[in-house]
C-alpha cells in the first residue's frame, strides 16, 4: 500500500510530491497545518473587518493598490481576480505537473502564512482525491507575482468556474466537481489572492523534474559503463586513485558506480594487456561530465525542496507579529535559475552519451564491431537512424538550453518591473528532460546490441544486469525494423526508476 503523504508546510520532499503527482499516493493534511492557518485567519478576518486599507484584503491588485474596495465586496473581489488572471495560453501542462501544482498549493496554504480558510487546502487535496484535474494552459506566467495565470486557471474549477477533467473528460469545472460529489467554494476575504500568488508551477517542475534527472543520471552511469565494455574500453580512468586527487562528489560517484557496474567482466579481462593507451573523451572523461551534471543537480535539489515548504504567498500573515506584510517570496528567480541549471546538467549528460553511441556505431571508432551494430550490413541498417535521432534530440537540447532566467519584461504598468520568467525555464527543462531520457536510452539498447557481439566473453555484472533489462524490452535487432517503440519503452524505464532498479538488485545501491 502506497503511504499516505501528511502535509505539514514543513517536511515535504522531492519524493513526496512524485509519490503524490505521479504515483497516486494519497495526501492529507496535518492538525498542526489546521492549526496554524487557523491562527492566520484570525488576523485576516481582523484586517478585513478593519477600515485600514491591507493589499490584498480590500485593495485593488497591482498597480491598482491604490483603490480601496468597498466591504460588501471583499469577497466578490476574490472571484473577480481568479477570473482577471485566467488568461492563460496554448497546450495545458502534463497531467502530474497539474497534480503537483495541487498538493504544492495546498501545502504552501498548510505553511499558515496566507490566512486562508482550511477548507481552501482542504478542496485542493479533494480534487486530487476525487480525480478532479483542473486544465491549466501551460504559456502565460512570468513567474513573479508567482505563477498568476496558471494558479487562477488552477484555482477557478474550486469555484465551480474554469475547467477540469473527471475521468478523462474535460468539463466545465461547475459539472466535474458535482460529478466528483464536491461543493464548489465560496471565496472569502484573501483567498482568491492566495491561492494564485504563489511559485507552485515553477516548483512542480522542479520538484518533479529532480527525480527525473536524477534517474537520468543513474542511466546514463549505466549506459556508459555498458559502451565501455561494448568498446573494450580502460577501466582505469574511473579507479579511485584518479578521482581521490580531484574529490569533486558527484564525479567520484559516477566514478565508482561505473566501476561497480563493470566488476565481473570478462570482456575487461580479455584485453586488460592490450596497447591502447587512452580512450576517447565520452569515455574516459564521463565522470568528470556526468559527475558535474550530479552536482549541479544537488543545487537544484537543495533550492527546491526549500521552496516546497516555502511561504511564497503576498502579503504574508506573520501571526506572532498579528501583521500582514507586503512583500517578494512569489519571486520566482531561485527557481528560474535552478530550473535552468537542471537543463544545462541534463543537456550534457545527453550530449556526451549521443558521442558514445557515435562510437558505437561508426566502424571507424568501433574498433571491430560491425558497421552500425548491423547483421548483414547492407541489407539492414542497424542502428545508423538511432543515432540520428540522438543527434537531433541532443541539438534541440542545445536551442533549449539558453537560459530564460535572464530574461525579464516588466509588467503591471511598471508596478511589476523585474521578473523571472521561471515558468519557461520550467517547461524547456521539462522538454530537455525528456528528450535526453530518450537519447540514453539509444545508448543503451546500442550497447546492448554491440556487447552481443563480443559473446562468448560476458560483461560486468552490473552490465549483464543492464543488457538482460534492455532485452526484457527490446529484442536483438536481428532485421531491421522501426525502433521508436524500443526507444520510448527504455525512456519510459529510465524515468519511473525500473532500469535502476534491476541493475541495483544486482550489484547493490548506486550513488
Amino acid at each position: 500500500m502506497v503511504e499516505t503523504q501528511l502535509l505539514t508546510g514543513a517536511d515535504l520532499e522531492v519524493d513526496h510530491v512524485w509519490a503524490v503527482a505521479v504515483e497516486g499516493a494519497p495526501v492529507e493534511l496535518s492538525e498542526s497545518a489546521r492549526e496554524g492557518m487557523r491562527a492566520a485567519r484570525d488576523v485576516v478576518e481582523r484586517a478585513a473587518a478593519s477600515p485600514e486599507r491591507t493589499y490584498g484584503v480590500n485593495t485593488g491588485f497591482g498597480r491598482l493598490v491604490t483603490q480601496t474596495i468597498p466591504a460588501e465586496l471583499v469577497d466578490e473581489l476574490q472571484v473577480r481576480l481568479l477570473r482577471s488572471h485566467a488568461c492563460g495560453v496554448g497546450d495545458p501542462y502534463p497531467d502530474e505537473i497539474v497534480r503537483a501544482a495541487l498538493v504544492l498549493r495546498a501545502n504552501g496554504l498548510a505553511t499558515g502564512v496566507s490566512g486562508t480558510r482550511v477548507e481552501v487546502a482542504e478542496l485542493l487535496l479533494e480534487c486530487l482525491r476525487r480525480g478532479v484535474l483542473p486544465r491549466v494552459p501551460s504559456r502565460g506566467s512570468v513567474g513573479a507575482s508567482g505563477d498568476l495565470a496558471p494558479l487562477a486557471h488552477l484555482a477557478l474549477p474550486l469555484i465551480g468556474e474554469g475547467e477540469a477533467s473527471f475521468d478523462g473528460e474535460l468539463l466545465p469545472g461547475s459539472e466535474a466537481l458535482a460529478r466528483a460529489g464536491i461543493e464548489p467554494l465560496q471565496l472569502r476575504a484573501k483567498e482568491g489572492l492566495s491561492l494564485i500568488n504563489g511559485t507552485q508551477f515553477m516548483a512542480a517542475f522542479g520538484a518533479l523534474g529532480v527525480v527525473r534527472a536524477k534517474r537520468l543520471a543513474l542511466g546514463a552511469d549505466i549506459a556508459c559503463a555498458l559502451s565501455v565494455e561494448a568498446l573494450e574500453g580502460s577501466r582505469k580512468a574511473f579507479s579511485a586513485g584518479v578521482h581521490g586527487v580531484r574529490p569533486l562528489r558527484g564525479q567520484s560517484a559516477a566514478a565508482e558506480n561505473v566501476l561497480r557496474l563493470l566488476e565481473g567482466s570478462a570482456i575487461m579481462e580479455s584485453h586488460r594487456w592490450c596497447d591502447r593507451v587512452q580512450d576517447a573523451y565520452s569515455l574516459r572523461c564521463a565522470p568528470q561530465v556526468h559527475g558535474a551534471g550530479r552536482d549541479l543537480l544537488r543545487y537544484v535539489e537543495e533550492t527546491v525542496s526549500v521552496e516546497l515548504n516555502a511561504g511564497t504567498d503576498n502579503p504574508l500573515v506573520l501571526v506572532d507579529e498579528g501583521e500582514i506584510v507586503s512583500a517578494g517570496n512569489f519571486h520566482g528567480q531561485p527557481l528560474a535559475f535552478a530550473l535552468d541549471a537542471m537543463t544545462m546538467a541534463v543537456c550534457e549528460l545527453a550530449s556526451i552519451s549521443e558521442r558514445r553511441t557515435e562510437r558505437l556505431v561508426n566502424p571507424s571508432l568501433s574498433d571491430g564491431l560491425p558497421a552500425f551494430l548491423a547483421v548483414d550490413g547492407g541489407l539492414n541498417s542497424g542502428f545508423m537512424i538511432p543515432q540520428y535521432v540522438a543527434a537531433s534530440l541532443v541539438s534541440e537540447n542545445k536551442s533549449l538550453a539558453h537560459p530564460a532566467s535572464v530574461d525579464s519584461i516588466p509588467t503591471s504598468a511598471g508596478q511589476e518591473d523585474h521578473v523571472s520568467m521561471g515558468n519557461a525555464a520550467g517547461l524547456k527543462a521539462w522538454q530537455v528532460l525528456a528528450n535526453a531520457e530518450r537519447v540514453v536510452a539509444i545508448e543503451l539498447l546500442a550497447g546492448a546490441q554491440a556487447v552481443e557481439f563480443l559473446a562468448p566473453l560476458s560483461a560486468g555484472h552490473g552490465t549483464e544486469a543492464a543488457r538482460r533489462f534492455v532485452r526484457s524490452l527490446s529484442a536483438r535487432v536481428v532485421e531491421d525494423r522501426p525502433l521508436s517503440a524500443d526507444i520510448e519503452a527504455v525512456a519510459s524505464a529510465i524515468r519511473d526508476g525500473s532500469l535502476a532498479g534491476a541493475v541495483t538488485t544486482e550489484v547493490g545501491a548506486l550513488q
